[in-house]
This record gives structure tokens, C-alpha cells and sequence, in this order.
């Protein structure tokens, strides 16, 4: 009963922050709470879901990281990226889509998720692989979402029809700066998400493994070539869109889609 009144109370919360700049798209900046509220608002939500994680582990005697518990913690670290990536950056506009996507993630996880007996603690190693994973995921995520905002802004300016959500979004320059910003970020901990998965995991391409692996490597060798093409070559707009979307694709059939066949259809653990 108190896990289910937390997120009741963290999923409006996250609605309500969410809603901030969908506000401001509406009525206009004057007219509309500022910033700082979704940022306030969209803190309190993270505190009450990290209890609701940190209840569920103690009573299941450690983290549980199957489909919808995965899905609840990247919806988590998700919402946190995009509040700290707003702090100092013009990227609240990505709390209209993290945001909810947090509070579906976790009311999924509180309703879906069945018993929870039987977590066990993991060895320091791959606690260490798991986390970066989720946070190389999570990172990513933001990044995809942000090239999606990029690309509406880059079509209704090529269309001439720079109204609605355009009007709130950042230049495109600084657009095209965070993006990047992101990738690094999330390509680096993806880096370190694959280092310690070949270290710290007995073997990387086992059954249920095998296909993570591949999916993963191939999104890493698609981020890796963007980020050289960017630096190197100059890409931007459309192409940094495009590889951008491409790779997260790959990367979400890797986790999500290997948990979806393994865990909610063929029910291996």
C-alpha cells in the first residue's frame, strides 16, 4: 500500500513537472510557470522513486533489474539526466517526453512487476557493468529524444513554419551542441559498459547474451562513426539525426528487446 501511494505521488509529480513547459508552449512563457518549477517539482518525483526502488530492494534482499523494473530505473535516470542537463542548459523542453515516460515506467514496475522474492546481491563487477549500462541507456535515450526536438525545429524552419513547439526550442546551433554533448557522454559510459561486460561477465556471448552483445557493439561502432564524422568530417542536421536514431535503435532492441523475448515470452529469468 505505501509503495503504491509513493507512486501515485511521484508519477503526478512527474506529470505535473512535465507539464511545466507543455504550459509554456501554450500559453506562453509570460503566462506559464518558469523553469525552476519543473526542476523543483520534477526533483521531488526522483526522491519518492528512489524510495520506492530502495523499499523494493530491501524487501527483496536486492535489486531487481528484470523488463519492468529496468524500465522503471532508466525512466528514473532518464528524468534525472534531463533535470541536470537543464540546470545550466536550455533542454527542459525534453522534460515534456522524460518526464511522463518516468512516471509510465514506474506505475508499470509498481503494477506489473509480480513477486519480487529472490533478488540477489551482485558482485561488485557487474553491479558496476549493469549501472553503466543503464546510464549509458539512459543518456542515450535523452540524446535520441533531443535529435527528434532537433529535427522538428531543422523541418518547420526549412518549411518556413517556424510556430508552435519550435518557438520555445532553443537555435538550432545550441541544439546541435547538446546533442553532441550527450552522445559523448553517453558513448563514453557505453565504452565503459562494454569494457566491464567483457571483464567482469563470464561470457559475453553466452545464449542469452549473445544478441545484446552484437546489438550493443553495433551501436557503439554507429555512435563511435557519428562522433568522428562530426568532429572530423563536419556531419551535422540530418546525418547526426539520422546515425543518432539508427544507433539508439539498435541499442534499445539490445537491452529492452532481449528482455521483452527472454523475460515476458519465453519467462527465463
Amino acid at each position: 500500500m505505501l509503495t503504491m501511494i509513493l507512486a501515485l505521488a511521484s508519477s503526478g509529480l512527474y506529470l505535473v513537472a512535465g507539464a511545466v513547459p507543455a504550459l509554456r508552449l501554450l500559453r506562453g512563457p509570460e503566462r506559464a510557470p518558469g523553469k525552476q518549477m519543473m526542476l523543483a517539482l520534477g526533483a521531488l518525483a526522483l526522491l519518492l522513486h528512489l524510495v520506492i526502488i530502495y523499499l523494493g530492494a530491501r524487501s527483496a534482499g536486492g535489486l531487481y533489474f528484470h523488463f519492468f523494473e529496468a524500465a522503471s530505473i532508466v525512466g528514473l535516470l532518464m528524468a534525472a539526466m534531463t533535470l541536470v542537463f537543464s540546470i545550466r542548459q536550455p533542454a527542459e523542453n525534453m522534460g515534456m517526453l522524460t518526464l511522463p515516460l518516468a512516471a509510465i515506467g514506474l506505475m508499470l514496475s509498481v503494477l506489473l512487476s509480480g513477486s519480487r522474492s529472490g533478488a540477489t546481491a551482485l558482485p561488485p563487477g557487474v553491479g558496476i557493468h549493469i549501472y553503466t549500462s543503464l546510464l549509458a541507456y539512459s543518456t542515450l535515450a535523452v540524446a535520441t529524444l533531443h535529435a527528434i526536438l532537433f529535427a522538428l525545429k531543422e523541418y518547420r524552419l526549412r518549411r518556413r513554419t517556424p510556430g508552435g513547439i519550435t518557438k520555445l526550442l532553443p537555435p538550432l546551433q545550441i541544439m546541435e551542441t547538446l546533442l553532441f554533448q550527450m552522445l559523448a557522454l553517453g558513448f563514453l559510459l557505453l565504452t565503459l559498459s562494454l569494457l566491464t561486460g567483457f571483464l567482469f561477465l563470464e561470457d559475453m556471448f553466452a545464449q542469452h547474451l549473445v544478441h545484446k552483445t552484437v546489438l550493443s557493439l553495433l551501436a557503439w561502432l554507429l555512435f563511435a562513426v557519428l562522433l568522428l564524422g562530426h568532429w572530423w568530417l563536419g556531419w551535422r542536421g540530418q546525418t547526426a539525426i539520422r546515425w543518432t536514431i539508427a544507433a539508439f535503435v539498435l541499442l534499445m532492441l539490445a537491452y529492452f528487446g532481449s528482455k521483452f523475448v527472454l523475460e515476458l515470452i519465453l519467462h527465463r529469468k
